[in-house]
C-alpha cells in the first residue's frame, strides 16, 4: 500500500494506493456518513457499501450537470444533512466530480472522501481537488478547487471494468509520463500489454507513479496559476473533441496529445524520433492516433473553454519525453495549427 499526501491551499488530502475498500471504515470519522454513488456501482457492489444513506446519480457525461448537483442537494435537505455530515464518493470520475462539488458546497462545504473505482479517477479525476460539472456541454465550466480528506484506490474495483474504461485511465498516465517522467513512459512501453491486462503489481506502480507526479504539481500550484497548466497537456483540443460526443474521455485527450505532439515537432521542440514513440505507446494501448477534426467546432469549443485567457490559449508542448513547456497562443495561431495538421488529424470546415 503506497499514501501519498497533498498539501495544497484549500487542504491536505492522502491518496491510499492499494488499500481495500472493505477497509474504508478506517478512513471515515465517526458521525454520521451520506454515501453519493451512480447506478453501476449500486448494481456491482450494493452489497460492499458501508452501512449509511446512499444517494444515486445516473451514469456517463449526462449526470455531470446542475441538475443532478440540484438533485443532490434537495434529496440532503429530506435527509436534514448537517454541517457534521462526512459525504463519501464511491465511483468513477463523474462521481467523484459530482459528490465533491456537492459536498464543497452545500451549506458552504462539507467534509468529504472518494473512493476512486475506475482507473481514470484513480490516476486523474479523483487526484487534486478540481470538482465541478458541465454547464451546456462543455467541460467542466462550474466547479470548485476542494481538497478530499482521502482518496482511496483499490485494484479490486478495477476487475469489472470494459476494456474502453481501461484505455482511458490509461491515456491519463501517458500524458503524467510525457510531461514529468520518461521513467514512467519507459516502464509504460515495457509493460504495455501487461497494464492492458490491468496486472496488479503494474497497475500499483502506474497508479502509484501517476499520482506522485499529480500530487507534486498540485502541492506546488492548486489554483493553475503556472505548473498545473502542463497537467492539460492533449486537453485543450481533446475536450473539444469529447464535447463533441464521438470520443471517450481517454481516447479525446490520446488524439488531443497526438496533435500536441506534432505541433511540439513543426515548432522544433520535440524530435520526430520521439513524435514517433509516442504514437506507436498510444497504438499499443489500443488508443486512436487519428481523427476527422471539424476545424469550426473546435474553434467554438476553445472559446468557451475554461483555460482561455481571453483570446488566447496556455498551450502545452513537450520539449522531450518527459519535459512539458506552456506557451501562450493566440486562438486564431491554434486553428492555424489544427487547419495545417494533415499527418494524422483530417480537418474539415
Amino acid at each position: 500500500m503506497q499514501v501519498i499526501p497533498i498539501d495544497a491551499g484549500s487542504g491536505r488530502s492522502q491518496v491510499v494506493v492499494g488499500a481495500a475498500f472493505g477497509e474504508i471504515v478506517r478512513f471515515l470519522p465517526a458521525g454520521r456518513v451520506l454515501v453519493i454513488t451512480d447506478d453501476t456501482i449500486l448494481r456491482l457492489y450494493r452489497s460492499e457499501l458501508p452501512p449509511h444513506p446512499v444517494l444515486s446519480i445516473g451514469t456517463g457525461e449526462e449526470a455531470k450537470t446542475l441538475e443532478t448537483v440540484k438533485s443532490l442537494y434537495e434529496s440532503m435537505l429530506g435527509l436534514e444533512v448537517d454541517r457534521s455530515v462526512f459525504v463519501l464518493a464511491v465511483g468513477g470520475g463523474i462521481v467523484c466530480d459530482v459528490a465533491g462539488f456537492t459536498a464543497a458546497t452545500y451549506l458552504r462545504g462539507l467534509r468529504f472522501g472518494l473512493a476512486a473505482t475506475t482507473l481514470l479517477a484513480q490516476v486523474d479525476a479523483g487526484v487534486g481537488g478540481k470538482n465541478g460539472v458541465n454547464l451546456e456541454g462543455y467541460k467542466n465550466l462550474v466547479g470548485t478547487i476542494r481538497q478530499p480528506e482521502f482518496v482511496l484506490c483499490d485494484p479490486w474495483f478495477l476487475r469489472t471494468l470494459p476494456e474502453s474504461e481501461v484505455v482511458n485511465g490509461l491515456a491519463e498516465i501517458v500524458k503524467h509520463a510525457l510531461i514529468a517522467d520518461p521513467g514512467l513512459f519507459a516502464f509504460l512501453d515495457a509493460h504495455a500489454e501487461e497494464a492492458l491486462a490491468l496486472e496488479p503489481e503494474i497497475v500499483e506502480r502506474l497508479v502509484g507513479d501517476s499520482v506522485r507526479i499529480k500530487a507534486a504539481v498540485v502541492g506546488r500550484d492548486e489554483r493553475e496559476a503556472g505548473e498545473r497548466r502542463k497537467l492539460n497537456f492533449g486537453h485543450t483540443l481533446g475536450h473539444a473533441l469529447e464535447a463533441a460526443g464521438r470520443f471517450s474521455h481517454g481516447e479525446a485527450v490520446s488524439v488531443g496529445m497526438v496533435f500536441a505532439a506534432a505541433v511540439s515537432v513543426a515548432c522544433g521542440r520535440l524530435s520526430p524520433a520521439d513524435y514517433e514513440r509516442i504514437i506507436r505507446l498510444l497504438e499499443r494501448l489500443r488508443l486512436p492516433t487519428t481523427a476527422r477534426v471539424d476545424v469550426n467546432r473546435v474553434r467554438e469549443a476553445v472559446g468557451k473553454d475554461k483555460k482561455r485567457a481571453g483570446d488566447e490559449l496556455h498551450f502545452v508542448q513537450l520539449a522531450g519525453i518527459g519535459e512539458a513547456v506552456v506557451e501562450r497562443v493566440s486562438i486564431e495561431q491554434f486553428v492555424r495549427w489544427l487547419s495545417e495538421a494533415s499527418d494524422r488529424l483530417h480537418p474539415v470546415g
